[in-house]
């Protein structure tokens, strides 16, 4: 009979220490019913139902607060995916728009109709000669 209760009070202490401990280290949103603190007294204080109530009661489950998990998402039901494609199509078109305007900037200029320079600007033709040409370049006496 010595045995036996030697034993039983083993097995109590071995689960009273694995209970504080697990309720120590326990995240908060795992943790249900009482605040740590409270817990922690219960385990201490009644020795064979706290460590019980503590694993039956007060430890929530590991996937999320209340027991709570949360599950994937297939993409087109993702609402911050949909929303990145929304941006990503809104920027093409930006930049499609900025490459048609820069398209237009090198076609030629129906007014002047002069072909468009360097930068696209208007009224240049380099078949029409420089006003500058054909005037002496300035001498300077060294």
């Amino acid at each position: 009979m010595p045995k036996l209760l030697i034993g039983l009070g083993l097995v109590v202490v071995i689960l009273t220490v694995y209970t504080l401990v697990d309720c120590a280290l326990a995240d908060r949103n795992r943790i249900r019913g009482l605040p740590r603190w409270v817990w922690i007294f219960v385990l201490v204080l009644v020795p064979v139902i706290g460590p019980l109530l503590w694993l039956f009661v007060g430890r929530g489950r590991a996937g999320g607060a209340g027991g709570r998990t949360t599950r994937s998402l297939a993409p087109d039901d993702d609402p911050e995916f949909l929303q990145g494609l929304k941006r990503e199509s809104q920027q093409q078109e930006r930049i499609r728009q900025m490459e048609q305007e820069l398209a237009d900037l090198d076609k030629p200029d129906p007014r002047t109709g002069g072909t468009p320079g360097p930068g696209g600007a208007p009224g240049f033709n380099p078949q029409q000669p420089d006003p500058g040409e054909g005037e002496q370049p300035d001498r300077r006496d060294v």
